[in-house]
């Protein structure tokens, strides 16, 4: 299996879960978390398979909040 070239991390408690993020990926591993909510009330987004991430940072440039970091593999 081929390693992954990215890790995103999301910063829950300020997420408010409006799927931008999961309508932007392009590989298509981000979702809001159905079965989570934060301390606001919302469903955070997450990534349900970070071997597939490319790193290409679309979640965290589409995100209005800035909760979203990605970190680029070598």
């Amino acid at each position: 299996m081929a390693k992954a070239r990215g890790r995103v991390e999301f910063d829950t408690g300020r997420c408010k879960g409006c799927a931008l993020c999961v309508i932007a990926c392009p590989v298509k591993i981000v979702e809001l978390e159905k079965d989570k909510i934060n301390s606001k009330g919302y469903h955070p987004a997450g990534v349900k398979d970070m071997e597939k991430c490319i790193a290409c940072t679309n979640c965290a440039t589409i995100c209005p909040d800035l909760v979203i970091s990605v970190y680029k593999q070598d």
